[in-house]
Formats: structure tokens, sequence, C-alpha cells
């Protein structure tokens, strides 16, 4: 079958000059699954096999990294100074539901044999074109997805291909064949012996996708949510689907991870029936291997809810005080998840509430309005001067300060606000 891959030039040179030496080496991976479906460039996830070792590798090109050794993948930089992953062509040995015992082998049939999706088990040659001996690139044209083999015996090789089907079903809006998809409802409890590591990078490339419904939908039909997200007792029912499609990511890498810890949170909101427990969410993004940083950015976004308050749309002194208690990008991530909510018409509160509370939020950072001690136009130091003692009190009456400047933003004013703090007088 022809096809026009439009690979970078450096696959091209990659490739060969592992040919040059002798050694059969092919394109693998996601960018050929996404040129057949005509997406231009996919993630940039051009891998290589080859029938050279790591060590032949290593030998071959200047600059290599040790990414797997032991599975035969090495990282070499090519002359664009793009880290690319060039594997040596494997067949397992032992597969036991987690992870598998490799070892090498000669020829690209036992390397795409031991693949997991048809369409996952194509491979390109500049010359050569497409190699695809169980009809992915036709299952592609038919949006179907299917196993390379017995369905059983590949979701028992690792647990995570149920996980990885469901998010390549969504993503690129496939049927799943009645046999597969009867093979990972099978395989479903095996995902209990999964890493919790491998289920999150699982679930944040589903959160990260342009329309995280499709799969997350899967997810609840075939009993996975049930398993790897027990907590969620509303399970993910149609709100939480719309209003997790309605956040909005941007193209970028960062951008995309912003939108997943976003989403998660509306997440977690919805399948806690919109009342999540803090320490219910601590535990279990915990559970998830989530950071502590990660935990606390989606715990803030949880707790705007879908809309704001009455108290922060009729009061400025509570909307600032909200505002500097979560933090400029924290408070962001708020608005964005009440953005979502009125898209989806899962809003609490009216869009002209929400855009008013929006606008004088953004107005408030855009005039400067002090969001912390630090933007004061005074500090300790001032009030020390003045005849202060150090102690607490500078502190407290910093506060006192920060609350008269919301309720009257123009008094952030450096004599200004020593006078008003010479009305208390100085703690000696």
């Amino acid at each position: 079958m022809n096809v026009k891959v439009n690979a970078p030039p450096a696959v091209h040179q990659l490739i060969a000059t592992l040919e040059g030496e002798d050694f059969e080496t092919w394109a693998v991976g996601g960018a050929i699954r996404d040129a057949l479906l005509g997406e231009p460039g996919g993630d940039g996830d051009w891998d290589l096999a080859t029938r050279a070792t790591p060590r032949q590798i290593q030998r071959l090109f200047r600059r290599t990294v040790p990414l797997g050794i032991r599975y035969g993948t090495v990282g070499v930089f090519g002359p664009d100074d793009i880290l690319y992953e060039v594997t040596t062509f494997r067949h397992d040995v032992i597969t036991y539901g987690r992870k598998a015992v490799v070892a090498f082998a000669t020829s690209l049939e036992e390397d795409l044999a031991r693949r997991d999706f048809t369409v996952n088990a194509i491979a390109w040659h500049p010359e050569r074109e497409l190699f695809d001996p169980y009809g992915g690139a036709e299952d592609l044209e038919h949006r179907l997805l299917r196993t390379v083999g017995d369905p059983a015996e590949r979701f028992r090789e690792d647990y995570l291909r149920v996980l990885r089907g469901l998010r390549f079903a969504g993503t690129f809006e496939m049927e799943i064949h009645p046999d597969t998809w009867k093979g990972m409802v099978d395989a479903v409890p095996g995902l209990a012996r999964l890493s919790m590591e491998r289920v999150r990078e699982e679930l944040l490339r589903v959160l990260a996708s342009a329309v995280p419904s499709r799969a997350l939908e899967l997810y609840e039909r075939c009993g996975a949510r049930a398993l790897i997200l027990p907590e969620l007792q509303q399970g993910i029912g149609p709100s939480a689907l719309a209003t997790i499609d309605a956040v909005r990511g941007r193209r970028t890498k960062e951008s995309r991870s912003v939108a997943a810890e976003v989403r998660l949170a509306v997440l977690l909101l919805f399948g806690a029936g919109l009342e999540a427990d803090p320490t219910m969410v601590a535990d279990t993004l915990t559970r998830l291997r989530f950071s502590k940083s990660e935990t606390e950015r989606v715990q803030a976004a949880i707790s705007g809810g879908l809309g704001p308050g009455a108290g922060l749309l009729n009061d400025p002194v509570a909307r600032r005080r909200w505002h500097a208690s979560l933090g400029r990008w924290r408070a962001h991530d708020v608005l964005r998840i009440w953005f979502a909510a009125l898209r989806a018409g899962t809003s609490p509160a009216g869009r002209a509430e929400v855009f008013r509370l929006i606008a004088q939020a953004r107005s408030d950072l855009r005039n400067g309005v002090p969001m912390s001690l630090a933007d004061l136009a005074v500090a300790g130091r001032d009030l020390l001067e003045k005849g202060w003692a150090p102690g607490p009190e500078i502190g407290r009456t910093l506060g006192r300060l920060l609350e008269a400047v919301w309720r009257d933003p123009g008094l952030n004013d450096r004599a200004a606000l020593l006078e008003l703090a010479a009305e208390e007088g100085p703690v000696r």
C-alpha cells in the first residue's frame, strides 16, 4: 500500500545510517498511525525499530542516551537535535500482566507480532513503504480497533492495554471490535495489578485529549472507572462528560497538561456529587501517585465548584479575599471550570453573573489591586521605621491594611497606608 508519510529528514537520515551498516530499520509507532489517519505530524512520535543491538546503535551514533538498554531501547539525537527512540527488534519471552521479559529478535515480523492493536502494528520504510501484516491500515480506514491475535492473550500479557485501547478508541473515534471489547471487559479486574503510576499516566493522556468524554464513557461502560476510581460514587455521567469536554486546552504540551489537571478536578467534583471532600481528593490523588503540587492545584480548582456564590458576586472585598487566597494561577483554573460549566449548561450561576465576576477579577489584576501583603505599598520595615516594635502585630496590621485596600484600592499608597496604620499607633 502506498501512503504519503512526511517523515522528518532526520528520520530518513537515521534509517539510512543504520541500513548503511546492514541493519534493517523501519519507522513504527504513533507517527505512522497518525499519518494514515491524515493527521500531519501527529505527536512527533517517531520511533524506529531495527535489527541492530543497543551496543551496535551506540557505536554507530555519537550522541546517545541509554533509555532502556535491557529492553533494547537507545535514545539517539538526530541532526535536528531531537531525541529519537531506536529499539532493537524484540519478541516476548515471559509476560505476566504488568511487564514482559523480552529477547532480541532478528525480524520485523517478530517485533510486530508482540504489538497490542493492529493499528499500532504497522511499519513504514522510505523505500519499501508500509509493512502491515495484520491489516492495521484497513482497520484505521474503517475506524475499527482490534487486537493483534487473541484479545484475551493480548490483555493478559499487559493489562495496561485495556486502558490504552479505551484511549485509542476515544481519541480516534473508533469502534471496538466485539471480540476485543469482550476481552477488555473480561480483563478489567487485572487493572488492579498495575502500578498506579501507569494508571495515572493513561488517565492524564485521556484528559489531555481533544474530546476526553469518548474514552471516559468507555471507562464507565466497561467497569474500568469503578476499579481505578472507586471513590467516584456518582460515576461519570452526562453532565460530567459535557463539562470536562468544555474545559478548553491549547495545542502546546504544557497547556494540554494544565487542561488535564483542570479536567481531573471536574471529574472528581462530579464524581463526588459536587461536594468533593478535600481529604477524599487528596487521598485519591496520593493513591494515584500525583505529586503534592499537583494535588494542591486540583484541590484549589475544585474549591470554586461550578460557579460563584452570591457572596462573591455582591461583595468586592469577599471576591478579592477569595482571589488572594487562591493566587492568580489557581484562581484562573477555577475560572476555567466556571467557563466550562457555562458552555456545558451545568453552571448553577447565570451567564451574566459569571461573566461579571470574571470581568471584575480581570479588572483587579489589570489595575494592580494587591492580592498579597507583598503587593502593598508599605512593608514591615516601614512600620519599624515609624516606631513599631518587631513582632506578630506588624503582620496583623499589614493584614488589616490589605483588607482596607480591598475595600478601596485607591488607598494603596505609601503615605495613605502609613497614615491609616498610625491611627492605631505604634506598638512599643
